[in-house]
């Protein structure tokens, strides 16, 4: 696994960093496969980021066209409702590129957490091909002060076997909801991992992860199996860091 490490001085620049990062993976995966595929995250962290990709220069240089959009969790509210990760993806950027309908695959959130899962899994098996996981070209994750991404929370981590769900219904985090997540080994399958994190109230939980320190909380298992990980930080959530190894943009 290959990691890198981009230090930003503040959050609007990491919203920068995180829209270049973006644009770099769809450009390469366009130029290399004729598609993007990414799977994005609700939360704080990345709400910069999809507001910049609906601004100039993003806006035009996107290969919009060629990108399909998936989600890497959802929590069963409405789609109209403030939690909702797609709704908030739709309010910053998404109803203002000019991305196909048919390139958005929200999570279903009306057919219940087993359902669901079973939905998006038959989804994913459709656009990617039923023999082998998914294999996204980007996939942008969050943290969580408790140490998830996604909508694995601490207590689960990855089974041993190679035939794990693709896609899993939880219950838990805040609000304390039903939801679905795609599991560990679809997201250690990606060709890229980006964990975009700000502010000092992550910044110890930044450490430990990125330090390995245990015990065991699910970002740890993060991991892609033969892609990269890349670590976008601003200066808050890396405060406690014990040595910048990686690039700092600041």
């Amino acid at each position: 696994m290959e990691t890198a490490l981009h230090i930003a001085k503040d959050a609007d620049e990491l919203a920068a960093d995180g829209a270049e990062y973006f644009l770099r993976s769809a450009k390469e995966s366009v130029r290399t496969r004729n598609r993007f595929t990414a799977a994005i995250s609700g939360g704080s962290s990345p709400r910069g980021m999809h507001r910049l990709l609906a601004r100039e220069p993003f806006l035009s240089e996107m290969p919009w066209s060629q990108t399909h959009l998936f989600w890497v969790d959802e929590r069963l509210l409405p789609y109209d409702h403030p939690e909702s990760n797609f709704g908030t993806a739709r309010e910053d950027f998404l109803s203002r590129i000019p991305i196909p309908e048919a390139n958005l695959s929200p999570m279903p959130v009306d057919l219940g957490p087993a359902d669901g899962a079973g939905a998006y899994r038959r989804r994913l098996a459709d656009f990617f091909g039923p023999l082998s996981l998914p294999k996204f070209d980007l996939i942008v994750l969050g943290l969580g002060p408790d140490g998830h991404t996604a909508s694995l929370f601490p207590g689960s981590s990855p089974g041993s076997s190679g035939e794990a769900p693709w896609v899993i219904a939880v219950h838990g985090g805040n609000p304390n909801v039903a939801r679905l997540t795609l599991n560990y080994n679809v997201l250690n399958s990606a060709r890229n991992v980006g964990v975009l994190v700000s502010g000092s109230g992550k910044a110890d939980m930044v450490r430990r992860i990125y330090t390995r320190e245990p015990p065991m909380l699910p970002a740890h298992y993060v991991e892609p199996t033969s892609g990269s990980l890349t670590w976008l930080l601003d200066r808050a959530a890396a405060s406690l860091l014990p040595e910048r190894g990686g690039h700092d943009n600041g």
